[in-house]
């Protein structure tokens, strides 16, 4: 791959990222509950959903590090290396993990909302994750896979000649 295409792609990971974590520290004041709160500790800190949220987070933002790294190798041609296989893996790892937190904020929605409150759009973001995510474990894990054999049969060329 060019060296200028690993680059673009570092820089839309790192827009990405930016926009992520602006748009999470962004969008608590225009939500209802926090609509008219008047400091930062009653935004951040009293909605245990919004906690929840910041902490799944940490998940994706590990993934998009290791997907940035993993860009490095490539740009270094070091991608048929143990170290782009476990970024792979942690890529397959933390989609996994946001998964599970979806559904974990989807099952506290059905359970302890449903009927109090309107959760048709939660439910349907929460769809869009799971299946986003998943399509990214499967595609890293596919990758891992694939990459992983072709570390195996480079090491054992290197160790027959």
């Amino acid at each position: 791959m060019k060296r200028s295409s690993t680059i673009f792609l570092q820089a839309v990971i790192t827009l990405i990222g930016i926009g992520t974590l602006a748009l999470m520290l962004w969008e608590p004041h225009l939500e209802g509950r926090n609509a008219h709160a008047t400091s930062a500790f009653d935004i951040y800190f009293k909605d245990p959903f919004l906690a929840y949220a910041y902490a799944a987070s940490i998940a994706f933002f590990i993934a998009l590090y290791k997907a940035f790294k993993l860009l490095g190798y490539i740009r270094k041609n070091e991608v048929f290396s143990q170290t782009a296989v476990n970024a792979l893996r942690s890529i397959k790892y933390c989609a996994l993990a946001l998964v599970a937190f979806a559904v974990g904020a989807e099952s506290y929605l059905f359970i302890v909302q449903r009927g109090k409150d309107d959760i048709a759009g939660g439910m349907a973001l929460g769809h869009v994750i799971i299946f986003v995510s998943i399509v990214a474990a499967t595609a890293a894990a596919v990758f891992e896979k694939l990459l992983q054999s072709a570390v195996d049969i480079k090491s054992e060329n290197d160790l027959t000649v």
